[in-house]
This record gives C-alpha cells, structure tokens and sequence, in this order.
C-alpha cells in the first residue's frame, strides 16, 4: 500500500457538490492499494501513521504524534497512486489492486488506524468522482509505502 500523508488545519470531500466528509487538525490521507497488499500491509502503516511524530512540540520540533495532538485523519482512496509512469506519457494503473480487494483492504486500514487510538477516522467515497480539499499544515507531506517495510534503511 502506498500513502501521501499531509498534515493539515483541515481537510474535506465532496462527492456531486455535497460535503460527504471533513476533519479539522491532523491527516489527510491519500491511500492507494496495490495488487499483491496484504493486511498485514495495512496493519503496519496504520501503526506508522498514528505514531508517527510529525506535529510540533513547545520547542518547535517535530515530536508529537497525531495521537499525542488528538488529530484526526480523513482517508482518501486513491488507486491513481499505482500509477506507473516509466514509459510514455499515459499512466498505467495495472499495479492497483481490483476495485473489490482494494476497498476491503482500504476499509481495514482505517479500521486499524482507529484500532491505534486515532478515535476521528473520516472517509471518502470509494470509486466516486471526488472533490478533496484540505488547509496545508506545513506543508508537511510524507510518502508511506508499505512495501518497503523490510528493506534496509538508507
């Protein structure tokens, strides 16, 4: 799986003009499935996400988790994320997983991230044409990508 993490004042979806979700101070998440992801795919980068330290301490750095400052999270499925990009100009979305695995597994990631503690998980609409909006926090945006998990940090 592969998220685009962006912390944010606030964040929302619309799906045919009418607001289906919003959130004030934490995550927006976009979150792309890729054939061959698991749960336990999900599993890890729900624990990464709700700890990860990326909201300011009194000190001004970078030392609380979105747990630490109540935050919240809006979670976006996004399959353009499986974009491969290496020839031509057209993207290829072959990578993303089939629409009915992809929204299950979607579904579990953000039924673990509230299984972390984070108690304001939102959502947008899978396969809807959407409208997502978001106040920019930073702009503080992290790359997730669970198939990296084990490999040998740089």
């Amino acid at each position: 799986m592969l998220l685009v993490i962006s912390r944010v004042k606030d964040a929302y979806v619309e799906v045919a003009g009418e607001r289906v979700s919003e959130t004030g101070k934490g995550f927006l998440i976009l979150a792309g499935v890729i054939e061959g992801d698991t749960a336990e795919d999900a599993e890890w980068l729900a624990r990464k996400t709700a700890a990860m330290r990326i909201f300011e301490d009194e000190d001004g750095k970078m030392n609380r988790s979105l747990l630490d400052v109540g935050g919240a999270a809006l979670v976006v499925s996004n399959f353009t994320l499986a974009a491969d990009c290496r020839r031509g100009n057209r993207p290829s979305f072959s990578a993303a997983m089939e629409p009915s695995g992809a929204n299950d597994l979607y579904l579990y990631f953000c039924e673990k991230l509230r299984g972390e503690g984070v108690s304001d998980v939102q959502t947008g609409v899978f396969r809807a044409d959407m409208t997502v909006g978001s106040t920019g926090d930073g702009p503080v945006t992290i790359v997730l990508d669970s198939r990296v998990r084990n490999e040998p940090r740089r």
